[in-house]
């Protein structure tokens, strides 16, 4: 993998400078950085012609683009309502506690930002979690840290260290 500058470089290369590739090359700068850096923005700018305010403009308007970096997990939990009569909010608070974020709402290993949000759209289900697509009902605070385990990384597995018949022919 090369740098970010050759990274940048190779996405912006799979398309071609037409304006209506702004919101798709966002798409996948998101996916990439799980976030909007600005020297992507501005080379994404020179690529389409386009003035730099314009990319922010549509970088900003739509709640899928975040300009601040974000973790790999998106984690939004409800607190319409339903959810928050249901105690939605305790499953946030919790859900900031296990995932370890701090003020930011982004863990420090970058695997988790947590935000809450006034409506999933599953008042039904209240309360009610989303990790990136998933959707998580019926959530008690007891369920979170179960919820956000099937989110991070699986350990290596470690080969224990193997004696070669040599080395242990010399003993």
């Amino acid at each position: 993998m090369g740098t970010e500058t050759e990274v940048i470089a190779d996405l912006l290369g799979q398309f071609d400078g037409r304006r209506a590739n702004l919101i798709p090359i966002l798409q996948e700068l998101q996916a990439k950085h799980y976030y909007l850096p600005e020297e992507a923005l501005r080379r994404v700018a020179r690529k389409l012609n386009l003035p730099l305010h314009e990319v922010y403009q549509v970088a900003t308007f739509y709640r899928c683009f975040s300009l601040k970096p974000r973790g790999k997990h998106l984690v939004q939990v409800c607190l319409g309502t339903a959810c928050h009569v249901r105690g939605g909010s305790l499953v946030y608070e919790r859900t900031q506690s296990e995932a370890g974020v701090g003020p930011s709402g982004t863990s420090a290993d970058m695997q988790f930002t947590v935000e809450p949000v006034r409506c999933l759209g599953c008042c039904g289900l209240a309360p009610v979690m989303r990790v990136d697509k998933d959707t998580y009902a019926h959530l008690e605070q007891g369920k979170v840290k179960s919820v956000l385990n099937k989110y991070r990384p699986r350990p290596q597995k470690v080969e224990p260290n193997q004696v070669s018949a040599k080395s242990a022919s010399h003993d």
